[in-house]
């Protein structure tokens, strides 16, 4: 049974990290619309900071019981295609 407060904690934290996905879409739309070529080293370095950091984020609050492992992995994924997307865009253009 959740109580009130571990629902809020929940919602709170599934909230925090959608936040900290849309931060690093952001970063990187920002990296690629000021020409950092994709297959530059700073820009694919950024990337992976970035996405360990969110990765270790998630990882953190699955221990916790705050998100199970299955919303962690649609944040993830739901990120890479966004990066995807943004990327296949840059290059078209």
């Amino acid at each position: 049974m959740t109580t009130p407060i571990q629902t809020d904690l929940q919602t709170k934290a599934l909230e925090q990290l959608q936040i900290d996905a849309q931060k690093i879409e952001q970063l990187i739309a920002l990296q690629l619309g000021n020409l950092t070529l994709p297959k530059c080293p700073l820009y694919e370095e950024v990337l992976d900071t970035q996405m360990f950091g969110l990765s270790r984020e998630i990882d953190f609050a699955v221990r916790l019981g705050l998100i199970d492992q299955e919303s962690g992995k649609k944040i993830l994924h739901e990120l890479e295609r966004k990066l995807a997307e943004l990327y296949s865009t840059i290059l078209s253009n």
